[in-house]
């Protein structure tokens, strides 16, 4: 099923914290920056206390989509496994624009750089 913010709620379900680093530490270098970056404005965004409930469950869904092993296009194909959870990450993205602050980019910048440093440094 697509991700739109009208289907956001279906993937509620699928989020909760730890299965989201779990996931992002799994995956890091895989999906790259491209893919981390947006996922930890989202993840930081939700973190924010000024942030309304219906916002929050739109992020909840997205990052919901990401989490699901399951989605419209397999994780596992090259180069086209995670497009249909960065446009999910993008949906979510144009609706809460307003609430990311100079803050959450630069803690996701610097969680997303951390991310990859660590997935590198485990292959090396």
């Amino acid at each position: 099923m697509k991700f739109t913010p009208d289907t956001a709620p279906q993937y509620e379900r699928h989020y909760n914290e730890d299965s989201f680093w779990k996931k992002l530490k799994h995956i890091a270098t895989l999906i790259g920056s491209k893919v981390l970056y947006p996922a930890l404005q989202l993840y930081y965004v939700l973190q924010s206390k000024d942030v309304p409930v219906k916002v929050k469950t739109l992020i909840v869904g997205a990052l919901g989509y990401l989490i699901l092993p399951a989605d419209l296009v397999p994780d596992f194909i090259p180069a086209l496994g995670f497009t249909d959870d960065l446009t999910a990450l993008m949906v979510a993205l144009r609706t809460v624009n307003k609430y990311i602050t100079p803050d959450i980019n630069a803690r996701a910048k610097e969680q997303a750089d951390r991310l990859l440093n660590e997935d590198n440094n485990a292959n090396t």
